[in-house]
């Protein structure tokens, strides 16, 4: 199986279908991505991953193509709950773990909580302590913002938020921007967006950042060194707070799998099989 055939699969969480993309055998290893992306973020390392570990690439409730419910919380302290049901689904005890952007804050909170649930773990361009939400996004959050927000102003901001997420803005391609904006089509995708933004809350990472200190697990903080959403300095602060941690930049901005992703799998593929 190649990038260009994932297929999604389907499994029920808590009440809830989460979507998910599985590929190849092995260790269990899972991708989660971050806002406003879903598992495909993942979608051209995931075969080089498959040919040593078994690759599980869900999106998150509320996000691609999992169930987007009307009043479920969709917060990072949540989606760490609905990350362990779909694991007890999958009869996996343990598995690797590598985390993009609010994927990385759900990580974090699984590592502190539950640290027998993850063998290693990779922190990419992650969420942490106070570095979140991001500016673009904080106008988003005020009241009445999603009544002044068309579905296709939200189309068109995404596909113009693309860009400034990459060291090389050519790499924002038409693609990609397809991708990113198809689970926020129509009102139905707008509500949806919006009930995410309004869970993006830099408290649920500060609440555990003196618990980093305990995490056990061997740990890879991956940073675009060029990244203006999650600054180069939360990188270093990450790999200061967590025991067993280093910390390795990519020549990129914020989506280093769209950028380096040859880059991004050598790194991951060194560190996980180490």
């Amino acid at each position: 199986m190649s990038e260009s055939n994932l297929e999604h699969q389907y499994l029920q969480v808590d009440g809830h279908r989460i979507a998910y993309l599985e590929q190849g055998e092995g260790a269990p290893l899972m991708l989660l991505h971050g806002i406003p992306m879903s598992g495909l973020l993942w979608r051209k390392i995931i075969p080089q991953l498959a040919q040593t570990h078994r690759v599980i690439v869900p999106d998150m409730l509320n996000y691609g193509k999992s169930d987007k419910p009307l009043d479920a919380d969709v917060s990072i302290a949540a989606q760490s709950k609905i990350l362990i049901g779909l694991m007890d689904a999958l009869g996996i005890r343990c598995a690797d773990l590598v985390a993009h952007d609010i994927g990385g804050g759900v990580a974090q909170i699984l590592a502190v909580n539950h640290p027998e649930r993850i063998n290693r773990l990779v922190l990419a361009d992650a969420v942490c302590f106070d570095s979140w939400p991001i500016p673009d996004f904080e106008p988003l959050q005020e009241p009445g913002a999603e009544d002044q927000m068309s579905a296709q102003e939200l189309e068109q901001m995404l596909r113009d938020f693309l860009p400034k997420g990459m060291h090389d803005e050519s790499n924002a391609t038409s693609e990609l921007a397809d991708i990113v904006v198809q689970p926020w089509q129509g009102e139905t995708g707008k509500k949806a967006f919006f009930r995410n933004l309004r869970r993006l809350n830099p408290e649920y990472t500060l609440a555990i950042a003196d618990e980093l200190k305990n995490i056990p697990h061997e740990t890879l903080v991956l940073w675009g060194q060029h990244d203006e959403f999650q600054k180069p300095e939360y990188a270093e602060m990450l790999r200061d707070a967590i025991p067993n941690a280093r910390l390795e930049w990519v020549d990129a901005a914020h989506w280093i799998t769209e950028e380096r992703p040859a880059d991004v799998a050598k790194k991951l593929i060194e560190f996980l099989n180490s």
